[in-house]
């Protein structure tokens, strides 16, 4: 099975999960695999349970996300004058239950919150390192309409 396409440039794709009873194995991405766009660093954080992180849009990172532990659920909004899905939101929880990747073109605005009962990890495989000049913020999560 494919990518599946939510937004207009945004991909899902599964990952395998090799359980082994010393300790599992968890895909995150290869070089190979569709949603690749380079490397620029990768890194992981957290989020509580219950917790939401505001609505930021990177103007030229692609975002490669997996949740290897807990699970979180992003909101992705389309403002991108000409997409086919402008104005569109999606929304999806990933992590425990439903271990795939998604990958965030440039342009897209991604809030989360963290729905796992303990710990909630987010790995992010991006093309670029981290630039605080090509991100943008919202405030609240108010800033972008969307029902919680």
């Amino acid at each position: 099975m494919g990518p599946k396409i939510t937004i207009e440039g945004v991909m899902l794709t599964p990952l395998k999960q090799i359980f082994h009873p010393k300790g599992d194995v968890f895909h995150g991405m290869k070089r190979s695999d569709p949603g690749f766009d380079g490397f620029g660093e990768a890194y992981f954080s957290t989020i509580h349970p219950g917790d939401t992180k505001p609505w930021k849009k990177h103007l030229r990172m692609t975002l490669n996300f997996v949740i290897p532990v807990g699970r979180i659920r992003f909101v992705l909004y389309d403002d991108r004058e000409g997409s086919t899905t402008y104005g569109q939101f999606f929304d999806l929880t990933l992590g425990e239950g439903n271990y795939q990747r998604i990958t965030i073109p440039a342009g897209i605005w991604v809030a989360f919150h963290g729905v796992g009962e303990g710990l909630n990890l987010l790995l992010n495989l991006a093309n670029l390192e981290h630039d605080p000049e090509e991100v943008e913020r919202k405030e609240t999560l108010d800033d972008i309409p969307y029902t919680w």
